[in-house]
């Protein structure tokens, strides 16, 4: 089969566009990689701007359970969808870590100011110790330009989907 890792900072819509796209998907899983954090009962290390080294093992934990549950989904005929947060060096990282091919990287970025309007309006919060500002700055200066980047700010889920779709092979690594 094949693989999507779709990715972004928070609140740029990457749970309801990796759902609404596996949903178009004939066999297709929605592997949500802060499930997999969620799991951590104790001892659990919040990743922060300081960017503590235990958090960062924490960090690439989920990478590695997320792509392996996205390879054992794929080795079994679905197409997985994969979203979590994965910026800078990590998105060649994790994009290595999910061994199905073919992969396609989609990287959400809408513009700042449209995440801070979705940020207000979730009943969750994203962020923590970070700002909007911060994690769209480190996406868009630290993240290579893997994959197909789209700026979703004038979409909604359903016409991302659709580009995701009809640009398919933009996104391919």
């Amino acid at each position: 089969m094949t693989a999507f890792l779709i990715t972004g900072i928070s609140a740029s819509g990457k749970s309801t566009v990796a759902q609404a796209l596996a949903e178009r998907l004939p066999k297709a899983a929605h592997v949500r990689g802060d499930a997999f954090r969620r799991m951590v009962v104790s001892g659990g290390v919040g990743m922060t701007p300081e960017l503590p080294e235990e958090a960062v093992r924490q960090l690439h934990l989920r990478y590695r359970i997320a792509a392996a549950a996205a390879d054992l989904y794929a080795g079994e005929g679905f197409t997985a969808v994969v979203q979590d947060v994965v910026l800078g060096a990590d998105l060649a990282l994790f994009a290595g870590l999910i061994r199905t091919r073919p992969l396609h990287v989609v990287v959400l970025a809408p513009e700042a100011a449209v995440v801070e309007r979705r940020e207000r309006e979730r009943a969750k919060n994203g962020y923590g110790a970070w700002t909007v500002a911060e994690l769209d700055a480190a996406l868009r200066r630290d993240t290579p330009r893997l994959g197909l980047w789209l700026d979703t700010s004038a979409q909604t889920p359903a016409q991302t989907v659709e580009e995701i779709l009809a640009r398919a092979a933009e996104a391919r690594v």
